[in-house]
């Protein structure tokens, strides 16, 4: 492992990927309580599964492994959890099914979920998609009807180099969305808006040239 990693390091050091190559090896959480070998013991797999239980509407089989039911909970928690990845498979596919449904701007990709894609996997699939870009140093910024179809929740995700070089996604959600009588925020790398359906274009359109203006270094308020 060792080697290979140290491989792989030399190989993005020499295309120039400087950024890339720091991050090669990631954390891994380790729940030295929980049983070897199930999704409890790994704390990024254990966060998957609770949030497979809130976006499936099971909130209460998440509270229930917490509290320590490892049982009919985690059995039953596990079976939702594979019904959300079939969820997220279905979406996926669905936007690769048209080049019109994951849209390049000048700054940022776009991907309108219409009526298809349910509010609450819009989250999810951002954060999957955010990684597998064509040109991952454009933020991706994705949205579906909910309320009824009378609000459009937003999701929006970048990456480290892009919060790097000066993109705070959380102050353009912000910024963007009180401009179209929406509201919105959250972190540099990851945040979210609800913009009325009538001003969603507008939205993108703000989006889009904020982030523009960061990567330019110019001031964009607050």
């Amino acid at each position: 492992k060792r080697k290979l990693c140290s491989a792989l390091a030399d190989y993005l050091l020499s295309k120039g990927l400087r950024f890339e190559a720091s991050n090669l090896i990631g954390h891994v959480y380790t729940l030295t309580r929980e049983e070897p070998w199930t999704p409890t013991r790994d704390g990024r797999e254990f966060a998957v599964l609770l949030n497979a239980t809130g976006r499936m509407d099971k909130p209460g089989l998440g509270v229930a492994i917490c509290m320590g039911d490892k049982g009919l909970a985690l059995e039953e928690a596990n079976k939702v959890l594979e019904d959300y990845r079939r969820n997220i498979s279905k979406y996926l596919k669905w936007i690769m099914e048209e080049p019109d449904r994951l849209k390049e701007l000048e700054n940022i990709y776009v991907v309108c979920g219409e009526d298809f894609i349910e509010d609450k996997m819009i989250g999810a699939i951002s954060s999957i998609l955010s990684t597998s870009l064509p040109n991952t140093e454009k933020p991706l910024i994705a949205y579906g009807k909910a309320n009824e179809g009378r609000i459009m929740k937003v999701s929006a995700r970048t990456t480290d180099l892009m919060v790097s070089k000066g993109v705070n996604l959380g102050k353009i959600m912000q910024i963007a969305a009180e401009k179209c009588l929406g509201k919105g925020g959250g972190h540099d790398i990851a945040a979210g808006a609800q913009i009325p359906v009538e001003n969603i274009d507008l939205f993108i359109k703000l989006v889009n040239e904020l982030v523009g203006k960061s990567l330019a270094g110019e001031d964009i308020g607050s």
